[in-house]
């Protein structure tokens, strides 16, 4: 599963947050993944929307590339 990291980014500004806040129940490591497009767990993914207080905040287009392989 990915997060959009341009979403990730957009939702951050808006609840005027930085990843340093999120930081708190996700590591570094995992935030990289996201900004570099990788997989995270769809428990990590999970986390991170209800931080943000989202629930789009999956790469649909990732997810239906990863379904057509």
């Amino acid at each position: 599963m990915r997060i959009d990291p341009k979403k990730m980014e957009l939702y951050l500004a808006r609840k005027c947050m930085s990843e340093a806040d999120l930081r708190e129940g996700t590591s570094p490591q995992t935030l990289l993944r996201i900004r570099r497009g990788m997989e995270v767990k769809p428990k990590t993914a999970g986390r991170i929307a209800r931080a943000l207080g989202v629930t789009d905040i999956i790469d649909t287009n990732a997810t239906a590339m990863a379904d057509n392989v």
